[in-house]
């Protein structure tokens, strides 16, 4: 198959639309940087777009799993060292994704899936898919005017964050909910307003939440999850036209 063909079939865009990508050296085959968008490829070769791992989804269709991740497991599909992944908390013969990555010492809700161009639009910034995280500090209170500087957005090394929604649980816990996702986000942004974090753990993930799943354990989605989940991946834009249109619908049958 064709690279620019696989590209369309995996999702990342049309067939016409992938070769500008191609050419630009924004795909690579197997650690190799490609612009021929003739390059022949299959399943069986590494096939990553602007590094995020690209796959064809499998025969029994798209796939994905919600994973309530343990502290402990690292959020890789293989880990050198030998430690517990997070793709081996899956029963599947399909070759998984993870969608982002948790903190070993972080837990809760992550997702893997067969579909690699999925996974890179649920977690690159443009597409503004929300992450809520509940958040317990080592010593309270948390103040109110600690939550109005996350609201706000806080400066770190590597820039200002987007603003964020911050609701206080109790006197030492606040859910967090932000749409970046830059390397260890929460807890620097948590030691930006004078707190460190003693547990972590994300509580949901676009429009999915951990629920009473247990640590440790596995789902795979509904196929009206997946609707929601692949709505949420088509960026904001997106989401308002449809809101837009249900709106409109809305206004018709009143009328």
């Amino acid at each position: 198959m064709r690279l620019v063909k696989f590209l369309a079939n995996a999702g990342v865009a049309s067939r016409r639309a992938s070769e500008p990508l191609i050419a630009a050296g924004r795909v690579t085959v197997n650690g190799e940087r490609v612009t021929d968008p003739a390059r022949d490829v299959s399943d069986a070769d590494r096939i990553r777009f602007d590094g995020a791992a690209v796959g064809l989804p499998g025969a029994g269709g798209l796939a994905v799993y919600a994973v309530n991740k343990p502290a402990g497991v690292v959020s890789t599909a293989s880990d050198p060292q030998g430690r517990s992944t997070v793709v081996s908390l899956v029963r599947s013969e399909r070759r998984l994704y993870p969608v982002g990555r948790l903190d070993i010492d972080t837990t809760g809700l992550m997702l893997l899936t067969n579909d690699g161009a999925l996974a890179h639009r649920l977690t690159h910034p443009s597409f503004e898919v929300r992450k809520v995280y509940r958040v317990v500090v080592r010593r309270g209170p948390v103040t109110g005017v600690q939550l109005a500087k996350l609201r706000e957005g806080v400066l770190l090394e590597d820039g200002r964050t987007a603003p964020a929604a911050a609701r206080r649980v109790a006197h030492d816990t606040f859910e967090l909910t932000i749409h970046e996702g830059r390397n260890r986000q929460v807890k620097r942004m948590c030691e930006a307003i004078g707190h460190r974090v003693k547990r972590l753990e994300r509580i949901a993930f676009g429009p999915l939440t951990l629920g009473d799943l247990a640590p440790g354990r596995a789902r795979r989605l509904s196929a009206a999850e997946l609707t929601g989940l692949t709505g949420t991946a088509a960026g904001p834009s997106a989401r308002r036209g449809a809101a837009t249109s249900r709106s409109a619908r809305q206004r018709r049958s009143r009328g």
